[in-house]
């Protein structure tokens, strides 16, 4: 007799922007913990840390509280998977030395660089979407992304464009849904992805505009924006698809 799929609950989190001054992130941190114990997996879908505008005085000093972050996290919800899937912000190559030895302290801590995929569902940043950039292409960037501070005058005039509410405009002036959607689409073919493969789900970030139940060649997709100033944010939780035993698939 054959065995049907079951479904497991996934939240996903993304660009929080932690340690930079336009972050709101920390009214939302319960939120985050209590999407995690809701969810058998939870994906932290890139951007969770900025390097570039962090507010710490030193790149020490920033990545010791992304580690102590991700720690607290993972320490909180211990019955919860967490996969960390990088952003440009935060692909930092000093953080990517990190991730490997905190996966080998925690066995609930997974991390990949572009993607994951689990069942019906594909979680990536969504940088992708800037430009129809292939897989070499949006690495090539990755690799080249300036993680060198901002000058303080930059930081003060960031400030005056979050204050007021100008970059809510933004995202909707250059991230129209359906091309959004469509260059994610072709990202996913590229990468053996696409709806073909049986993905019914696309949750991403980057864009920091909301999306929600979004249907474009076969797939939905979400987006939760970003919690920048008193922009909307929403943690994405969803169910995926898993195979016939309902495990929680292992990380490609």
């Amino acid at each position: 007799m054959k065995s049907h799929a079951s479904t497991i609950p996934v939240c996903f989190v993304s660009d929080l922007h932690l340690f930079s001054r336009r972050s709101s992130a920390h009214r939302i941190e319960g939120q985050i913990i209590g999407a995690a114990q809701r969810s058998r997996v939870c994906v932290l879908g890139g951007d969770i840390f900025d390097f570039k505008w962090s507010s710490h005085d030193s790149l020490q000093a920033s990545l010791t509280a992304a580690v102590e972050w991700l720690k607290k996290l993972v320490e909180r919800v211990p019955e919860c998977q967490f996969h960390f899937v990088l952003g440009n912000h935060d692909d930092h190559p000093e953080l990517v030395a990190l991730l490997p030895i905190l996966a080998t302290q925690y066995t609930n801590f997974y991390w990949d660089r572009f993607y994951l995929r689990l069942g019906d569902a594909l979680f990536l940043h969504g940088d992708a979407a800037d430009r129809r950039m292939s897989v070499e292409h949006l690495r090539m960037r990755r690799d080249h992304f300036i993680h060198d501070p901002r000058k303080r005058w930059a930081h003060n005039l960031y400030g005056f464009v979050v204050g007021s509410q100008m970059h809510r405009l933004i995202p909707h002036a250059v991230y129209p849904r359906g091309i959004v959607a469509d260059r994610l689409l072709k990202y996913l073919h590229e990468i053996g992805h696409g709806p073909e493969s049986g993905v019914r789900q696309v949750c991403f970030g980057h864009t920091h505009r909301p999306v929600s139940n979004y249907h474009r060649g076969g797939i939905t997709f979400h987006n939760g924006g970003a919690p920048i100033g008193r922009a909307n944010y929403r943690i994405i939780e969803i169910q995926v698809a898993t195979p016939p035993e309902g495990e929680v698939p292992s990380p490609e």
